[in-house]
């Protein structure tokens, strides 16, 4: 193996902004920011979710931010600053500076991802669990 998965969060880290989570809750709720939780849907429906972020899979976030791909979200569109999280910020700092390497200039992530929120008594929300579809 050339490089190891703590490598690149490592060198991602010494890239990306990285929000604390006392910075990320000051901008929590700000009109001009969108939290961006790119934890699996499994996660949320498990731990929860932080009011008014913007669930992007991290299988699918390149996919959903490129105005070029037919997967593009609206949401991505917008002139705000994008703060990603995950459950611990290894996820987060890789998907930022991959954002920042397709041109993204206002992203960010959370340093701990949404366990530090939640361990830091920030608010969270339930994520309701949907039941599979009948055939």
């Amino acid at each position: 193996m050339k490089k190891t998965a703590a490598a690149l969060v490592e060198e991602a880290m010494a890239q990306v902004t990285t929000y604390t989570v006392e910075q990320a809750r000051a901008l929590h709720g700000h009109p001009g920011v969108v939290f961006v939780d790119i934890r699996d849907v499994r996660e949320l429906e498990r731990e929860g979710v932080i009011p008014g972020s913007v669930h992007a899979p991290r299988g699918m976030l390149e996919f959903w931010v490129d105005p070029a791909s037919p997967y593009h979200r609206d949401v991505f569109a917008q002139d705000k600053e994008y703060v990603l999280f995950c459950a611990a910020g290894w996820r987060s700092a890789l998907a930022t500076k991959t954002l920042m390497d397709m041109g993204m200039e206002r992203v960010a992530h959370v340093d701990g991802g949404f366990g530090a929120w939640k361990q830091s008594g920030a608010p969270t929300e339930a994520k309701p669990v949907h039941a599979p579809k009948k055939a």
